[in-house]
């Protein structure tokens, strides 16, 4: 089978091409007020009852007539008796309490603060009160028949409140949307299933349904279809005759086995088949009996994206309501951005405040890594017109998170180590309003990026080979203004992964440079880098001797799975990182692992709670149980400059 062509459509037109939905076509429910949050009203609501339905006390004191109070002041008080109303010239109170309903005289209510009793019958009141003095009237909240909430009002905690007041116990809602939901794929297995390599599991329509219940959908889950063209029209007939919209997962790119375009476009319209989005450009749109029809690609990131642009509005088509607009605020880039002209990308970023400014640092842009929108603050948008963005320059970000939690998260640029993960839970554990939000760049990345503003900390174990000192040579060299503290976390052991029972019996790294030998290698700037080039130039072995030396990955856990996989047979990572994996491990050398912190957090009070985490005994002995650790000097301030 040839490969498709896109028919591509821009974002904004894309998603008008599916509006033409009649929401009155859902129909109408009444459901109990006590299950209606965030349904969307179907018609006016008008008040049965008046709120309050009497004249209520505001306050707890005494119910008088005002004009019984005349006269009293500071200086002359009155006294008011419980006594018989019909009596010549009597002043008469009542004690009421806080929603007590006054007596047909009574048209005043004095705080029992301001009552001075005098015996069980007697008070004495020193200040005259105005008629209706701490008093709700009749229908001070709401008045019987006037208008409550409007039609298409999405119902929040406190409508609820308003409704029940208002002397309704049920609400007429519009109907939910159903929104079909297909996976796609020979390769899908369900979550639990063993999987086994080329399997994949099926999550997308978990993280869909999620967000249909969010924005006022119900997901209806239908069985993984096969890549058959036949099968796949057959579910897709069926969820169409089901539902008011239709979403198809994966098989709407253009190989061989994408199939969603060609259903679509057979049993109805095709719209459009790809949109002018990254992640996301292989979209699917179309519309089957008039029901629209929405091609998701099956990257999980893409998925997101196209859900958020594309499924959301249609959703909120339907129900004739507008839900909220994601929060944004103004983040700087502080190194430059560059996307592709001629499409709209999401950006998934961290973001941190670093003096007076928001920083958003870039995440990962790969559309299978989930992980990254886990890890993420917030979305970067980059219009189709605009290519990329400079360093510094400000741009608006879409949260993914409240602002407190930007405002409290600690940036951590550097060495990858898994004593971080480590400090990221004690912080956690001990400062829940704290974040660590790491990005593994190298050692050298670290000192740079602290350098020009970018993180609050940063991991390092530079070695230097011509002292044998660990950091110091380095940041002097390179940072020689920033200031800055240097502490130490911990003396970790460094040496050869190797698979489980060593079947290649590698003992050092001159069996590393062997024929045969396929080794993977940490980037250019890392302090494992460098560790690996100083004890290869002492046992004078050339590096393009060693296969695989050109190979390279950003983290130890990285490096690790790359020999437990079988793609390669050694690599040089931390003795913990063999622990995690169920490797072996030849120690090579020990050597520092430290953080540097810029002065100016160092000095703050979120400084001060993750120096006050890094000296806890819990850090110390969280970190010396990963294997390989002495954190016998944890927390010791090493240099300042």
């Amino acid at each position: 089978m040839a490969r498709k062509r896109y028919l591509k459509r821009r974002l904004s037109p894309g998603r008008a091409s599916l509006s033409a939905v009649d929401p009155l076509r859902l129909g109408s429910e009444e459901i109990p007020v006590e299950e209606a949050l965030d349904r969307v009203t179907a018609e006016p609501i008008f008040a049965k009852i008046s709120s309050p339905h009497y004249h209520a006390s505001a306050m707890d004191g005494i119910c008088v007539r005002a004009e019984d109070t005349f006269g009293a002041s500071e200086f002359v008080g009155k006294k008011l008796k419980v006594t018989d109303l019909d009596s010549p010239g009597s002043c008469v109170f009542k004690y009421v309490d806080t929603g007590n309903a006054l007596p047909p005289w009574a048209n005043a209510v004095i705080m029992i603060e301001k009552v001075h009793q005098l015996d069980n019958d007697t008070v004495e009141i020193f200040e005259s009160v105005p008629p209706w003095n701490h008093v709700r009237l009749v229908g001070e909240d709401v008045v019987a028949t006037e208008l409550l909430l409007a039609r298409s009002h999405r119902l929040r905690p406190y409508d609820l409140g308003a409704l029940l007041a208002a002397g309704h116990t049920s609400v007429r809602v519009k109907a939910n949307p159903k929104v079909g939901i297909i996976p796609t794929g020979d390769e899908l297995i369900q979550p639990g299933e063993e999987a086994t390599p080329g399997a994949v599991i099926e999550f997308n329509s978990t993280v869909l349904a999620a967000f249909i219940r969010e924005w006022g959908g119900t997901p209806i889950k239908y069985p993984r279809a096969r890549d058959d063209f036949a099968l796949l029209k057959q579910a897709v007939q069926q969820a169409t005759e089901e539902c008011d919209l239709v979403t198809i997962i994966a098989g709407s790119s253009a190989g061989e086995h994408d199939l969603t375009s060609d259903v679509v476009a057979g049993a109805g319209e095709l719209l459009a088949h790809g949109i002018d989005v990254m992640p996301g450009k292989p979209a699917v749109l179309g519309r089957i009996a008039g029901k629209p029809v929405i091609g998701v690609p099956g990257y999980p990131v893409s998925a997101i994206v196209i859900a958020r642009e594309i499924l959301r509005p249609a959703i909120e088509k339907f129900l004739g309501a507008v839900a909220p607009a994601y929060p944004t605020v103004r983040a700087v880039v502080p190194k430059k951005i560059a996307s592709h002209l001629g499409l709209e990308e999401f950006i998934r970023v961290t973001l941190g405040r670093i003096g007076d400014k928001l920083v958003a640092v870039p995440l990962g842009r790969g559309a299978g890594v989930i992980t990254t929108m886990v890890r993420a603050d917030g979305l970067l948008r980059i219009p189709s017109l605009v290519e990329g963005l400079n360093a510094g320059e400000e741009s608006d970000v879409e949260l993914l998170r409240p602002i407190e939690d930007v405002e409290n998260t600690i940036l951590c640029t550097g060495s990858h180590d898994l004593a971080i993960a480590v400090l990221e839970d004690q912080v956690k554990q001990h400062h829940p309003e704290l974040k660590i939000a790491a990005s593994n760049v190298g050692s050298l990345g670290g000192l740079l990026a602290l350098a020009r503003g970018e993180t609050h900390i940063a991991g390092t174990h530079l070695l230097d080979p011509e002292s044998g000192v660990y950091n110091i040579p380095d940041i002097k060299k390179t940072i020689p203004k920033v200031p800055l503290e240097l502490i130490h976390l911990a003396q970790r052991e460094q040496g050869i992964l190797v698979a489980r029972g060593n079947p290649k019996s590698i003992n050092s790294l001159r069996d590393v440079a062997k024929r045969g030998i396929r080794f993977v290698n940490r980037q250019p700037g890392s302090g494992t880098r460098v560790l690996l080039d100083h004890e290869l130039k002492k046992l004078g072995i050339d590096p393009a001797a060693i296969a695989g030396y050109e190979r390279e990955e950003f983290t130890h856990m990285a490096v690790g799975v790359a020999v437990a996989s079988g793609l390669a047979d050694a690599a040089l990572g931390v003795r913990a990182a063999a622990t995690a994996l169920a490797l072996d491990f030849i120690s090579v050398a020990s050597e520092e692992y430290d953080l540097l912190v810029s002065r100016p957090f160092f000095d703050s009070e979120r400084g001060a709670k993750l120096v006050q985490t890094i000296r806890s005994d819990g850090f110390k002995s969280a970190v010396a149980a990963l294997g390989g650790y002495d954190t016998t000097h944890c927390g010791e301030i090493l240099y300042r400059q």
